[in-house]
């Protein structure tokens, strides 16, 4: 594949970057280059938006409020389950694709849970991504660019789903 000299909708791009809250915290770091495509599902809009005409070696300090980064908080997305639907082994931060059968018919079922705590007689999931309602600050650097494959094109994906909110592999750990 081709090096290209600026980023344009339909092509790959290797980025690291360092993504802090608003309170300067760091929330992830990325040191080694990592792919994205542009255009597809890998990246969150406004950050597609802010690279397009950039090329390699460009640097960029973006803030995102909440509903450009991860979606608000919703509440409604906090359960309460009862503890024997669930494995003995079982610790905060586990995560669960969808709730086990019996649960809340209310709760969405392509929805990544997280347990944020545990009770003798329940446990409480929360089906929002762990970053929403937070505005994030994301300084990152465009380490190099090329062609995407017809397969990356078709898939939507340069196989990074760092910005998909939803659902993240399971065990997976915050973000990548």
């Amino acid at each position: 594949m081709n090096p290209i000299p600026e980023i344009t909708p339909q092509c790959v791009v290797a980025l690291t970057w360092t993504l802090k809250d608003t309170l300067g915290e760091d929330l992830d770091v990325l040191d080694e280059p990592v792919e994205f495509l542009v255009g597809g599902s890998d990246l969150l809009a406004k950050i597609e938006e802010a690279l397009q005409g950039h090329g390699p070696g460009a640097r960029l300090n973006l803030h995102l409020e909440p509903e450009d980064a991860f979606g608000d908080y919703r509440e409604q997305l906090v359960f309460l389950e009862p503890r024997s639907r669930f494995p003995q082994e079982l610790e905060e931060g586990m995560t669960f694709e969808g709730l086990p059968p019996g649960s809340n018919p209310d709760a969405p079922a392509d929805l990544l849970y997280t347990v944020t705590e545990i009770y003798p007689e329940h446990v409480v999931l929360d089906g929002n991504h762990p970053l929403a309602g937070i505005a994030i600050r994301l300084n990152l650097k465009v380490e190099a660019i090329r062609e995407a494959t017809e397969e990356e094109i078709g898939r939507g994906s340069a196989g990074t789903g760092f910005f998909k909110v939803q659902p993240q592999a399971p065990g997976g750990s915050l973000l990548h």
